[in-house]
């Protein structure tokens, strides 16, 4: 196992990326291990993702919360 969590950022520019990974560098604790990998929208699109035999019922949508 590589990792507990994966967390996603999409950037629509290589800068913005580049600010985020900074921002994260910086806050990594001093016993920390963070990976950063970058793809492309098209390397993001052709990911497969493959789930066990077993089948689910997807969650019906909860109600949206509205604020005025």
């Amino acid at each position: 196992m590589m990792q507990f969590s994966v967390y996603i950022r999409d950037c629509p520019s290589r800068q913005l990326a580049d600010v985020h990974k900074n921002r994260i560098k910086k806050l990594i604790p001093p016993q920390g291990h963070v990976s950063i990998l970058m793809v492309t929208d098209k390397q993001f699109g052709l990911i497969q993702n493959y789930i066990g035999l077993t089948k689910k019922t997807p969650d019906k949508p909860r109600p949206q919360l509205e604020l005025f």
